[in-house]
């Protein structure tokens, strides 16, 4: 009975202490911000815009399909749809298809780069509604590769300096525009402008890439608005798992085949996933938007290490976007093996696209994924890798600065900080700046994120001129 007494009263400590952190667990304060107010010119930006959209700037591993041609046509309508910016701005091309752009402050101190880039992945024009590279506008929308993944982005960079430059303005500090023809393929063209930039001594202050959005309904139990900004991102390998045999006719086939020794490896792989880890951008996030929830949730979100268990069970089985926030996942897109059914292949082989959590390098990978598969039949090679690059902190003053201004464009938004699960260029300045933020600056619901290297990307006329908005509120802070 005495047993009984002692747990019971320590479940109910238990249930106290959690019950305490969830009321304790409230949003913090915010500083009032002013709106930000500015007539744009929504014509000339769609516009411009639609001229991007209209080069078919798709970037290929294989180098040799892309189309020199468009890439150029695309570097030669910058300079016709800008003018002030290449007056005033020196303009140095960097690589195979970098462009840096220096815009001259007041200080050279803390320099800020804003970065996007000019290539997109293919698109199968079948299964689009409108050409994906023709620049339609249609329901209040311009459809094209490319108007969210990032022309969008780099043509509202090129407006909004545009506009400044033409209104006599002068930056506080030196600001700089970097853009890629190459970061869909993980080009070299991004790191090679950091080398530049390094090799002169510059170290930004600041950096602003694509990244997160502005959505609703990410995070459970938040209602509100959120932008997720990224301080960090995952690692990236690419894994070939291959097995090797004697070829020959397949009416005699051996007791295991190299398909079914794959198979089993596959599902071995599959059926343990790795380590429920939350990472720094990931708790922090949590710890803001989680203090908005409805308090069942909040309950959870107040008391996270308490029901890590409970997370790592339900991320495990549900998979998607929230269990790839909290472990490394490997994901099998590929198989090669016999061209001809009634024959073996000398060797068959699936690859796979891994993304790395901190923590995890590329030698821990597949070292644990030998130990799961447990079959020294099945050889794997890293046909590439991307480390896992240092996080950026939340608090400092960039981060204050890109905060202040989301919320003076879009009003009442929530902004926390968020892990990066694919990769993107910034990753290079991560080596010359602490502050690497990631931020798309649109409001992105369900639909349109599916529609990012998907079919039937488009973007609301509306938020071209939002996006334009945005980013000359931010080069008025730099």
């Amino acid at each position: 009975m005495e047993i009984l007494i002692i747990i019971g009263a320590a479940l109910g400590l238990l249930f106290a202490f959690i019950l305490i952190r969830a009321l304790l667990f409230r949003p913090y304060p915010q500083k009032a911000v002013p709106p930000f107010t500015l007539e744009i010119d929504q014509d000339r930006a769609v516009e411009n815009l639609t001229k991007m959209i209209r080069c078919k700037t798709v970037s290929y591993l294989d180098t040799s399909l892309e189309d020199e041609g468009e890439f150029e046509k695309f570097r030669a309508l910058l300079q016709e749809c800008y003018p002030q910016v290449h007056r005033h701005c020196q303009l140095q091309r960097v690589g195979r298809t970098g462009l840096l752009y220096h815009w001259p402050g007041k200080s050279a101190e803390k320099p800020t780069v804003y970065m996007a880039h000019y290539d997109v992945v293919p698109a199968e024009e079948d299964t689009w509604e409108q050409p994906p590279f023709a620049g339609v506008i249609k329901d209040g929308c311009l459809w094209g590769r490319g108007t969210l993944d990032t022309k969008g982005t780099l043509c509202a960079i090129m407006e909004a300096s545009e506009h400044l430059i033409g209104q006599g303005f002068i930056p506080a500090n030196d600001i700089y525009l970097s853009f890629s023809g190459d970061e869909e393929t993980n080009g070299a063209s991004a790191s090679e402008i950091v080398d530049v930039l390094a090799a002169n001594g510059i170290k930004p202050y600041m950096v602003l890439d694509e990244g997160g959005a502005i959505v609703q309904g990410a995070v459970p139990g938040v209602r509100e608005k959120c932008a997720l900004v990224g301080t960090g991102e995952k690692g990236k390998l690419h894994l070939k798992f291959t097995v090797r045999s004697k070829s020959g006719h397949a009416s005699a086939p051996p007791a295991r085949t190299p398909i079914g020794i794959l198979a089993k490896a596959v599902c071995a792989v599959e059926s343990k996933p790795f380590r429920f880890h939350m990472a720094g951008p990931a708790r922090e996030m949590f710890d803001i938007l989680g203090r908005h929830a409805g308090f069942g949730i909040k309950l959870v979100f107040a008391n996270l290490k308490l029901f890590s268990p409970l997370l790592s069970l339900a991320t495990k089985k549900a998979g998607g976007e929230f269990n790839a926030l909290v472990r490394t996942t490997v994901a099998f897109t590929k198989m090669k093996a016999s061209d001809t059914v009634n024959v073996f292949p000398a060797a068959a082989s699936v690859e796979a696209d891994v993304r790395m959590m901190e923590g995890d390098t590329r030698d821990s990978v597949i070292a644990a994924l030998k130990q799961r598969i447990g079959n020294d039949a099945v050889e794997i090679e890293a046909l590439n890798a991307i480390e896992v690059r240092p996080f950026s902190p939340i608090g400092t003053e960039p981060w204050q600065r890109l905060e202040e201004g989301i919320r003076q464009v879009w009003s009442g938004t929530l902004v926390a900080p968020y892990m990066i699960l694919a990769c993107t260029d910034s990753r290079h300045f991560t080596r010359i700046c602490p502050n690497v933020l990631r931020f798309c600056a649109m409001e992105l619901s369900a639909q349109e994120r599916k529609m990012i290297h998907g079919s039937n990307e488009r973007i609301p006329l509306h938020k071209v001129e939002t996006t334009v908005k945005f980013f000359t509120c931010m080069l008025l802070k730099s």
